[in-house]
């Protein structure tokens, strides 16, 4: 972990480096000690440290200035003789609010709650991770359509869109076929993967691989020419709600 002292006092920010490398909590690999508010804002602007301890009255002004010009995502442990800043230095990613003389054992309990802070931001990025996994194994791969009296598995990569028609649903494959699917425009979106498929209008979702041209009518008005025959001859347009999420999709 690497650390960045803010502080003004030669004998406080050797104290606090002393404790840091001799407690046990958590590993130390360097420390950086500051000693004014203009150093520090121009350090935190170009390096993102892993912890940083910060007095509030240093000798070229009030440390709270660093705030108003960067942004600081590192977590901070307050470090001052005085407490009346507590409530203003727990507006930021504030991990303690140590008054001085602090000892030991108050540092390390600081640092056991960053640590516990540390392993649940961790836990939950794990969760969120296997989470977003889960999600893409779960998106529908294969769609069991009827032709005739024949049962058909149609692979999800041979479908070139779906559409709705009243109070049914249509699956259009690439080689230009339709079925009738047993489900809705709405509810068939959610099982599909957004990367592959995007739902254009209240009608329509099409794969990304359909798309043959993007006809600009206006800013806010796109009309899409697909690969396949569109029922009826259908213009399909965007609607004018995804205009800008579907340019993001085209981007991606």
């Amino acid at each position: 972990m690497d650390v960045v002292i803010v502080e003004d006092e030669d004998l406080a920010a050797n104290y606090l480096k002393k404790e840091l490398f001799e407690q046990e909590v958590v590993q130390i690999n360097s420390t950086l000690c500051i000693s004014t508010v203009k150093e520090a804002i121009a350090y935190l602007k170009v390096h993102t440290p892993d912890l940083v301890f910060l007095d509030i009255n240093l000798a070229d002004g009030n440390s709270m200035e660093i705030f108003n010009s960067v942004k600081i995502t590192a977590p901070v442990i307050f470090t001052t003789a005085y407490d009346a800043y507590a409530i203003q230095a727990f507006k930021h990613f504030t991990i303690d609010y140590l008054l001085k003389p602090f000892d030991s054992a108050d540092l390390r309990r600081a640092l056991q709650k960053l640590k516990q802070i540390r392993r649940i931001s961790n836990d939950k990025l794990q969760e969120l991770e296997q989470f977003l996994l889960t999600r893409r194994e779960d998106y529908q791969k294969r769609f069991l359509v009827h032709k005739g009296h024949q049962l058909i598995s149609l692979e999800v990569e041979n479908i070139a869109f779906f559409y709705g028609s009243g109070k049914h649903l249509f699956i259009h494959s690439q080689a230009d076929e339709s079925y009738l699917y047993n489900d809705t425009v709405r509810d068939i979106v959610e099982k599909l993967d957004p990367d592959q498929f995007f739902k254009v209008n209240r009608n329509y979702i099409v794969n990304y691989n359909a798309v043959d041209r993007i006809l600009r009518h206006s800013a806010s008005k796109l009309e899409l020419i697909l690969k396949q025959k569109v029922p009826d001859n259908d213009q399909i347009f965007v609607s004018k709600n995804e205009v800008a999420k579907f340019k993001e999709w085209l981007d991606r």
